[in-house]
């Protein structure tokens, strides 16, 4: 895996795709996968938790700018 470090590509396709995942979907998904969803599951998967923490800390979105504007 390669990880990026800088300023994130906005993607008007999954930002949509975020807002949109019905609550439906995430019921079921909470009744059948135990622990979906819950804090400090990163650890059934050490190596994507250890990965998606660097990633958070070593890149920023276009969210993360506007909050500096405001």
């Amino acid at each position: 895996m390669e990880l990026k470090i800088g300023f994130r590509t906005p993607s008007l396709k999954k930002s949509i795709s975020a807002r949109t995942t019905g609550q439906l979907k995430r019921s079921v998904k909470r009744a059948l996968i135990p622990g979906y969803g819950k804090k400090g599951m990163g650890i059934l998967h050490p190596k994507k938790a250890l990965y998606n923490k660097v990633y958070r800390k070593t890149t920023f979105g276009l969210s993360d700018l506007l909050k500096l504007f405001k």
